[in-house]
C-alpha cells in the first residue's frame, strides 16, 4: 500500500505572499542600460533617465500581471544593486570606498565583485520614507497585482559596522537606531498604502556555511550569535507593524550575474530564525543541492508561509513542473501545503547587470511558477 499523500490545498491565499510570487528585481531592458550610460556621460537629465526608468516599470508590470502574478514589483530598475541605494539613503550612512574583490562562484568557475564600505558618519535614523515615490509610481502602474516593495534588511545595515568615525559607543545603541529606523520606514510606508513589504537578506543564508563562518570570525565577529541578533533587530523594527500589512523575509545566498557568493542548507539558524521571526512569510532558496534540505522547515511556527524557491532566477532552463510538484510534497512533510506558496530562488538581477537570462526567459520562469502553483493549489 502507497503512502497517503498530503491533504488536498486550499485554493487561494487572500493576503501575501501569494501561491505564485517572486522575489522581485527583474532584467532591465536594454532602453535602460542605455538610458543609464547617456546620464553617467552627461547626454541626459535625471528627469530624461527618470522618464525611461518609468516606461520600463509600466513594461515590467505588464509582464508580472501577464505571467499570472497577484504581485508585482517595479523590478527594482531605479536602483544600482538590490541593497546599496537604500542603504546609503538612510542620514547617517554614507557609501565608502571600494574594498577588497570578494570570490563569486559559478558552476563552471569563479569570478569576482567590489563592494563599496559601508560608513556610518552620525546618528542613523529617518526624515522621510526612502524609495516612497518608487512605491507611489508602482502603486499607480499596477492593474491586478498588489504592489510589493523589497528593501534590504536591516541585518544589511549594522553586520560589519565600523563605528570608529561615528557617534556611537557600541553596537548595541547603533542597532536600536537602526531598529528605529526601519520602525519609521515601516509606518511611513504604510501611510502610503504599501501592504506588501519584503526584507532581503543575505547574512542568515551566509551564517549556514562553514567557510563563511570560519572567515567571519577571523574577522573579530561572533558567527555564533549573529543570526540571533539580526533576529532581535529586525522583530523590534517589526514590534509596531499594522495587522493588515505584510511584511516577509528573503534569505539569499547571493545573487551577482548568475553567480553565489555560499552554499550549506538552513541547519544552522533555522531553530533561531525560522522560529524566531515575526514575520508573515519567509522566502527561502531551493533551487539546487546548495540549498540543502526541506527538513529544517520543521522549524517553522504554525501560521508563518514559506515560499520555496524552487525555480532557479540563474540560468535559463526551465525546471519542469512535475519535479517542481514532487518537491513542493517533499516540503509539506515539514510545513503543511496550505502554508507553502512557489517562486524563483533570487531576483533575476539584483544588481543592474542581471543574470544570464533574457527577458523572454525571465517571462517564461514567471509563467512556470504561475502555472505550476495553479495545478497544485488551484
Amino acid at each position: 500500500m502507497s503512502e497517503p499523500g498530503p491533504a488536498a490545498p486550499e485554493a487561494g491565499r487572500t493576503r501575501p505572499p501569494f501561491r505564485a510570487d517572486h522575489v522581485g528585481s527583474l532584467l532591465r531592458p536594454a532602453a535602460l542600460h542605455r538610458a543609464r550610460a547617456d546620464f553617467a556621460a552627461g547626454k541626459i537629465t535625471a528627469g530624461g533617465l527618470r522618464a525611461v526608468e518609468d516606461d520600463a516599470i509600466r513594461d515590467a508590470v505588464r509582464l508580472q500581471e501577464d505571467a499570472g502574478l497577484r504581485s508585482a514589483t517595479d523590478g527594482e530598475f531605479r536602483r544600482e544593486q538590490w541593497h546599496s541605494d537604500f542603504l546609503h539613503a538612510i542620514p547617517g550612512i554614507r557609501k565608502g570606498a571600494l574594498g577588497a574583490p570578494l570570490p563569486v562562484y559559478r558552476k563552471d568557475g569563479q569570478i569576482s565583485w567590489t563592494p563599496n564600505a559601508t560608513e556610518i558618519t552620525g546618528k542613523v535614523g529617518l526624515d522621510e520614507v526612502i524609495f516612497g515615490d518608487h512605491f507611489r509610481f508602482l502603486a499607480d502602474t499596477v492593474s491586478t497585482a498588489t504592489p510589493k516593495l523589497t528593501v534590504p534588511s536591516p541585518s544589511m545595515a549594522h553586520f560589519r559596522a565600523d563605528l570608529s568615525n561615528s557617534p556611537y559607543d557600541g553596537l548595541e545603541e547603533f542597532r536600536a537606531d537602526v531598529a528605529a529606523a526601519y520602525a519609521a520606514q515601516v509606518a511611513g510606508l504604510y501611510a502610503l498604502g504599501c501592504r506588501y513589504l519584503q526584507f532581503d537578506d543575505t547574512i542568515f543564508a551566509f551564517l549556514n556555511d562553514p567557510a563563511w563562518r570560519a572567515n567571519a570570525a577571523a574577522g573579530g565577529l561572533d558567527p555564533g550569535r549573529q543570526h540571533e541578533i539580526n533576529v532581535a533587530v529586525i522583530n523590534e523594527a517589526l514590534a509596531d507593524k499594522p495587522a493588515d500589512m505584510a511584511v516577509t523575509v528573503h534569505m539569499c545566498r547571493g545573487n551577482y550575474r548568475s553567480a553565489w557568493f555560499s552554499s550549506g542548507g538552513y541547519d544552522f539558524v533555522a531553530e533561531a530564525v525560522f522560529g524566531g521571526l515575526k514575520v508573515d512569510g519567509l522566502f527561502l532558496e531551493y533551487d539546487d543541492e546548495r540549498s540543502g534540505t526541506f527538513e529544517p522547515l520543521r522549524y517553522v511556527p504554525a501560521g508563518q508561509v514559506v515560499v520555496l524557491g524552487l525555480v532557479t532566477t540563474k540560468t535559463p532552463e526551465l525546471e519542469s513542473k512535475d519535479t517542481l510538484k514532487r518537491r513542493v510534497e517533499q516540503a509539506a512533510r515539514y510545513v503543511d501545503i496550505d502554508r507553502l506558496c512557489l517562486s524563483g530562488q533570487c531576483g533575476f538581477a539584483s544588481t543592474v547587470e542581471g543574470n544570464s537570462l533574457t527577458i523572454d526567459d525571465e517571462r517564461a520562469k514567471l509563467e512556470l511558477i504561475a502555472q505550476t502553483a495553479e495545478e497544485i493549489w488551484g
